[in-house]
C-alpha cells in the first residue's frame, strides 16, 4: 500500500511558529525531503527530531523526485519542507506535488506559516483581492513583460524581493506604477530585526538609497486606481455648444447631441440650457 506525502509549512524566522501537528508530523513520516538538508537539520534538532533527510533543491527536481515517489509508492511516508515558510509558494514542492497527483498518491497539507499571508495582514493595504506575484526574473525581457502586464493591476499585489536585488527592484516600480503609489516593505518577518513599513515606491527608493538593504523582504504594492476624472458642470458643456454652433455652423440640436456624449448630461439638458441662454 502506497504512503503519503505530507506538504508541511514551517517557521519563517521564529521557531516558536512550529504548531504541535507540524512536529508530530515530522516525528512520524519515515523520510524528509528538504529543499536544503543543512537548514532543515537545525530545525529538527532544535525540537530534538531525528529523521532521514533527502536534499529536494531547485537544480534536482526531476530526478530526486521520481526518487521520492518510488519511496512513498513502496509504502514510505514523506514530509517535504522548504527553508522556511510554505513548500510549492516559490519554493519547491509544485512539481513533487504534480507527480503526486500524476500517481495517485495522498497529499497532505500540514498548515503553518507563509510569508505572503503574513506580510498582506499587516500592509495597511486592501486585503479583500490580492495577488502573489513572487520574484521578479533577473532576465530584463522577462522582468519588463512581468511587469508590464501589471500596470493596470486592481488587485494587491505582493513580491518577495533579495536584499541585493532590492534598489534595481524598486527602480523598476518607479518606472512602471509611478513615485507615488503606496508600497509596504516588511523586512525579515517574524525575526529579530522585523520591519514593517507603509510608505510610498519613492520615498521607499530614497530610504535605501541611503540605507544598505539587509535581509529578506516582501514588498506589498498598492493595485492600480484609475485617476479621477473631473466631471464637467452644464455651464462647461454650454460654452462647448456655442463653440461648436459658431465654429462650425451646425444646430444647437446637432451642438448638443455632440457635447452630450460621454456626460450625465442628456441631449435635452444642454438643449434646453443653451436656449435659455440665447433668451
Amino acid at each position: 500500500m502506497a504512503g503519503k506525502i505530507y506538504v508541511v509549512a514551517t517557521p519563517i524566522g521564529n521557531l516558536n511558529d512550529l504548531t504541535p501537528r507540524i512536529r508530530q508530523t515530522f516525528e512520524e513520516v519515515d523520510f524528509i525531503a528538504a529543499e536544503d538538508t543543512r537548514v532543515s537539520v537545525k530545525l529538527l534538532n532544535h525540537f530534538g527530531i531525528k529523521k532521514p533527510m533527502v536534499s529536494y533543491y531547485e537544480h534536482n527536481l526531476r530526478q530526486k523526485g521520481d526518487y521520492i515517489i518510488q519511496r512513498v509508492l513502496n509504502g514510505e511516508n514523506c514530509a517535504i519542507c522548504s527553508d522556511a515558510g510554505t513548500p510549492c509558494v516559490s519554493d519547491p514542492g509544485e512539481i513533487l506535488v504534480k507527480q503526486a497527483h500524476a500517481a495517485g498518491i495522498k497529499l497532505v497539507p500540514i498548515p503553518g506559516p507563509s510569508a505572503v499571508i503574513t506580510a498582506l495582514c499587516v500592509s495597511g493595504q486592501d486585503t479583500g483581492r490580492f495577488c502573489f506575484e513572487g520574484f521578479l526574473s533577473t532576465v530584463k525581457k522577462q522582468r519588463r513583460e512581468h511587469l508590464e502586464s501589471l500596470r493596470e493591476e486592481k488587485r494587491t499585489m505582493i513580491f518577495y524581493e533579495a536584499p541585493h536585488k532590492l534598489l534595481n527592484t524598486l527602480k523598476d516600480f518607479c518606472t512602471y506604477f509611478g513615485y507615488d503609489r503606496k508600497l509596504t516593505v516588511a523586512k525579515e518577518l517574524t525575526k529579530l530585526h522585523e520591519d514593517i513599513k507603509l510608505t510610498t515606491i519613492g520615498e521607499a527608493l530614497s530610504f535605501y538609497q541611503e540605507n544598505t538593504p539587509k535581509g529578506e523582504f516582501a514588498l506589498i504594492l498598492q493595485g492600480y486606481v484609475a485617476p479621477e476624472i473631473e466631471e464637467e458642470n452644464i455651464d462647461d458643456l454650454v460654452n462647448k455648444c456655442l463653440e461648436l454652433i459658431e465654429n462650425n455652423n451646425i444646430s444647437v440640436s446637432e451642438a448638443a447631441k455632440k457635447v452630450s456624449a460621454g456626460t450625465k448630461f442628456s441631449k435635452s439638458q444642454i438643449y434646453k440650457a443653451v436656449q435659455q441662454l440665447k433668451e
